[in-house]
């Protein structure tokens, strides 16, 4: 699969203005009864690339669809560029869209599946070649224009069905999961030209998945949705490293928990009762609530802060917690072990350039962690702990 040529392109791309930029202010849906999007706030900057993240059923498609124009809020308004959308049809918006199901025309060629959009507009025959050759390179199947869909495979109409969209110069385009059927290998090809596509043009994306791993290698911006509610709006670093309540942090990378119980709270420690013992934690790995004494609440450990040492190591001031590796395995770069601490189960993920000094299965060894490394988190609501199969 050969790259988008963005030399090509550079030369024949028409300079543009930045444009692209979304405002959504207190939008909401419901049908009948059922409330679907609850009064949501977004702004998305022109020209960045943005993952709507959450569970099937969490609304992001339904947010998607309210963009595009297939369906109007139930309250609350959607700005394009600081124009008001209401009641204006997708053909009219300043959008392209992208389907999970491609919609491409069989008996067209590829030029011509490309070229449909502008022969709607009445381009001029000379234009219309000159840009559908520009976005056939861009994608990387200006070898292919005379090919047709039934000929390409997947990885290939799906470029089909961007450059169709792309060809129209749209100031946003709106991807719906696009890359869902395809083979992982494909995928994560797809997944980079995608964003060099995007870099490249300046266009501002939004694109819907529920994978968090795409999410993160493609996007500017996410915003991580539950319940029809966005939990958190921010670049991926900042979601992983400060999610802003469990279940972002459960959602977004994997998470080890520890129940807890708050003993007391001051500005800078927050001290906590919890089945491996009673911690001293700093007040700054609060995330998103007030802890008060006695409320219950969870220690998050991200797994590659877990140290693992011989059963009498040297911890060096950090919190130390005695176990047992139940399993060790190698996952290519890393190695990846499973460890009892009591009754609690941990995971824990070093490098496997450690190998030699790492414990085996079966064997004592000691757990540690720095204090700053540990996050605080409200335990999750009925609803939230659903969305993992788990009883709150």
């Amino acid at each position: 699969m050969s790259p988008a040529p963005s030399a090509a392109f550079a030369q024949a791309a028409p300079s543009r203005a930045a444009r692209g930029s979304i405002h959504v202010a207190g939008v909401a849906k419901a049908y009948g009864a059922t409330t679907v999007l609850s009064s949501l706030d977004l702004t998305v900057e022109a020209g960045t690339f943005v993952t709507l993240l959450g569970p099937s059923g969490c609304g992001k498609t339904t947010l998607l669809r309210l963009i595009a124009g297939f369906i109007q809020p139930s309250a609350g308004t959607i700005a394009i560029d600081g124009r008001d959308m209401a009641g204006l049809p997708p053909q009219r918006r300043p959008i392209g869209m992208v389907f999970q199901n491609l919609a491409l025309f069989p008996h067209f060629s590829v030029e011509e599946n490309v070229a449909y959009g502008l022969r709607l507009r009445n381009v001029p025959d000379a234009e219309l070649r000159r840009k559908v050759g520009t976005f056939l390179d861009l994608v990387g199947l200006g070898h292919l224009g005379s090919r047709r869909i039934s000929q390409l495979s997947g990885g290939q109409k799906q470029r089909v069905a961007l450059a169709r969209s792309l060809v129209l110069e749209p100031s946003i385009l709106l991807l719906d999961e696009p890359l869902s059927a395809l083979d992982l290998q494909l995928r994560k090809q797809l997944q980079v030209a995608l964003k060099e596509i995007q870099r490249e043009l300046g266009t501002t994306f939004v694109f819907v998945t529920h994978d968090q791993e795409e999410a993160t290698l493609m996007s500017d911006r996410i915003v991580v949705m539950s319940a029809g509610l966005i939990q958190q709006y921010d670049t991926p670093s900042a979601i992983y490293s400060q999610p802003a309540n469990l279940f972002v942090a459960k959602f977004v990378g994997e998470l080890n928990e520890i129940p807890g119980r708050i003993v007391a709270a001051t500005a800078g420690t927050v001290e906590i009762d919890s089945p491996s013992g009673r911690h001293a934690l700093p007040a700054s790995g609060i995330r998103g609530f007030s802890p008060a004494p006695g409320a219950a609440c969870v220690i998050g450990l991200r797994p590659e802060r877990i140290a693992i040492l011989p059963p009498d190591a040297d911890t060096g001031g950090r919190i130390a917690l005695s176990g047992t590796v139940i399993e060790r395995i190698a996952l290519g770069p890393v190695i990846r072990f499973t460890l009892r601490c009591g009754e609690q189960r941990l995971v824990a993920v070093r490098l496997a350039s450690d190998a030699a000094a790492l414990p085996e299965a079966g064997s004592a060894c000691r757990i540690a962690f720095e204090p700053a490394d540990a996050q605080i988190f409200e335990p999750l609501a009925a609803s939230a702990a659903a969305s993992f199969g788990e009883k709150p």
